[in-house]
């Protein structure tokens, strides 16, 4: 049994172990269209010959302070079998235009398919909810289909491309930035 709580501190190593990647049997490709009078993207879900296998490996211990500092927002929480860390949300409230801006979200291989994700993303929903702020956003790639379909099934829809938000040489054959969100209901939404 795992239990949902406030994440008040991170390390480096949970965090490496537990983000570590993921594998894809398919991709979203992107057409793109830019003219005067006419711009356009769109993605096409396509199974790939082999898969693609993506390994994190920018973690380091200035990203783990930074993360360290916004776990004081109160908006991250973990997932916790026991004392063991299996699975993590990093979040950060944004003011500007009152969303929440997801920077990690993993569950351990060893624990997937568990509804821990979408125990920790409701935790964030509630934090954010209780708020007032109106959208939880979550970047990830065209080349992470498993976690689109994670987010789709969380209640997100894609809402954004970035053909130049990793290199500028995304477009048209790398990893392109897209861009989930789901509108949460408090009161800004329903005035």
């Amino acid at each position: 049994m795992f239990e949902i709580r406030p994440l008040t501190q991170i390390n480096l190593d949970d965090l490496t172990r537990i983000a570590s990647g993921y594998t894809a049997d398919s991709k979203y490709v992107v057409h793109y269209h830019d003219s005067v009078t006419h711009t356009a993207f769109e993605l096409v879900l396509t199974k790939l010959d082999q898969p693609y296998v993506k390994a994190y490996d920018h973690f380091d211990a200035a990203t783990a302070q930074r993360y360290g500092e916004i776990l004081a927002s109160g908006y991250s929480f973990g997932a916790f079998d026991g004392e063991q860390l299996v699975g993590l949300l990093i979040a950060e409230p944004q003011s500007w235009n009152n969303s929440v801006v997801v920077c990690e979200f993993h569950v351990a291989e060893t624990h997937r398919r568990r509804g821990i994700g979408r125990r920790l993303m409701e935790g964030v929903a509630a934090q954010a909810t209780q708020t007032g702020l109106r959208i939880i956003v979550c970047e990830t790639q065209t080349t992470n289909t498993p976690a689109i379909q994670a987010y789709r099934k969380l209640g997100f829809r894609l809402e954004g491309v970035d053909i130049s938000y990793y290199t500028n040489n995304d477009y048209p054959d790398g990893e392109v930035a897209v861009f989930m969100k789901r509108r949460l209901d408090n009161l800004e939404n329903s005035a």
